[in-house]
């Protein structure tokens, strides 16, 4: 064979291994391209039940408390194709419901859209309490609310911001049958029977904005400070030009992490304003029952809670806490509401327990209304849940 006929040889392997290596490198791209695009979603859930002793109910009292029944919900987090997916639906015996629904992707490791229904940034997050009950402000909407809408999370560094465009609530302002405390009306008179009151207006909340600024201040190798401010506004809608008008909602906030221990503060200023000058206070609506609370008020909460790991058996730590919530200020002269809770929750593998004591007064689930003035009561509450 002549050299030139070598060399054409070659020259004909390497453009060979080239093409084959050309061919390995698509199928190799192809490969991590279908592993990408498989579904990774976990699947979870609890199952709650509650045990209650109320001071103001005999009937309760001399059958030594209630066992029954709370929640059982399935969640389903995970990512299909670099789109990120997390879902919560909940079961009761008195109504299912969606706790979140929502869509998400990374654009960077610092930016974060979602779109659906998620929890609205505002206030300390993920949550203003520490206990079963919430505080407070959960029952106006103000704690762990959901709606449906876009939203974005913005963490450069230290900060983190929040920006949400809230269409509504997501049981579109109409239903009873609901995680969150939504808006679904005003009422114009002090009857006590809300459900059949000649003053009652149907009205929602629609075209929301949120706003979040949070900054993580590492004082030392134990304290942390995480001072932030939030503000909502937006829209009321009626059935009726009566029941429109509009609203808004702003919070200064400080969690403060020491060690073992943990700190929540919060100030919290709220006001609807209908057009119906004769408007006296909301109706809201949640776990199937139709609540007051009033147009305009104030709040303060402080939260300390303590956490304790512990080797006994199953059980891995104590959380020792004490809950506190004041709404005050309200428009029409309506009596102040306060709850504090104080109580332990104890983690054991699966099982996560809360032992309540809440003390309250004009209260909802603690024998009171927002707009009433009743008597202080006391309520022993144990939660049991089992999540996997």
């Amino acid at each position: 064979m002549c050299i030139r006929d070598s060399e054409k040889e070659r020259a004909r392997n390497d453009q060979i291994e080239e093409t084959q290596a050309e061919q390995a490198e698509k199928v190799a791209k192809a490969e991590k391209k279908a592993e990408a695009a498989k579904p990774d979603i976990n699947v979870g859930g609890a199952v709650r039940f509650n045990y209650t002793v109320a001071d103001n109910d005999d009937a309760g009292k001399d059958r030594g408390g209630d066992l029954a029944f709370d929640t059982f919900r399935l969640n389903f987090d995970g990512e299909i194709g670099g789109v990120i997916l997390s879902a919560e639906w909940r079961w009761y015996e008195y109504m299912s419901v969606i706790h979140h629904a929502w869509v998400g992707y990374e654009f960077t490791d610092d930016l974060m859209a979602r779109a659906g229904i998620f929890q609205v940034p505002f206030g300390v997050l993920p949550y203003n309490s520490h206990n079963f009950y919430f505080s407070s402000l959960y029952y106006v909407g103000l704690e762990d609310n959901y709606d449906f809408g876009v939203g974005t999370t913005y963490t450069p560094g230290d900060w983190r911001f929040d920006l949400a465009l809230l269409k509504n609530d997501e049981r579109g302002g109409s239903s009873l049958e609901s995680y969150s405390a939504n808006v679904v009306g005003y009422n114009y008179d002090d009857t006590d029977d809300i459900d059949t009151a000649d003053g009652a207006r149907n009205s929602q909340t629609v075209n929301t904005v949120a706003a979040r600024a949070e900054y993580d201040y590492k004082v030392g190798d134990k304290l942390t400070l995480k001072p932030g401010a939030s503000v909502k506004y937006g829209q009321l809608d009626g059935a009726s030009p009566s029941g429109d008008g509009d609203y808004y909602a702003a919070a200064a906030h400080l969690v403060a992490d020491y060690d073992r221990w943990n700190l929540q503060l919060q100030y919290t200023d709220w006001e609807y304003d209908f057009d119906d000058s004769n408007a006296d206070f909301i109706n809201y609506g949640y776990y199937a029952g139709l609540f007051t609370g009033p147009l305009s008020a104030k709040a303060l909460t402080a939260n300390v809670a303590y956490t304790l790991p512990v080797e006994w058996g199953p059980v891995s730590s104590l959380t020792f806490y004490n809950d506190y919530s004041l709404i005050y200020d309200k428009n029409a002269d309506f009596e102040d509401t306060y709850m504090n809770v104080t109580g332990m929750a104890v983690s054991a593998g699966g099982l996560y327990t809360y032992f309540d004591i809440i003390n309250g007064r004009n209260q909802p689930f603690v024998g009171g209304s927002m707009t009433g003035d009743g008597e202080s009561n006391t309520v022993f509450n144990i939660n049991v849940g089992y999540y996997f």
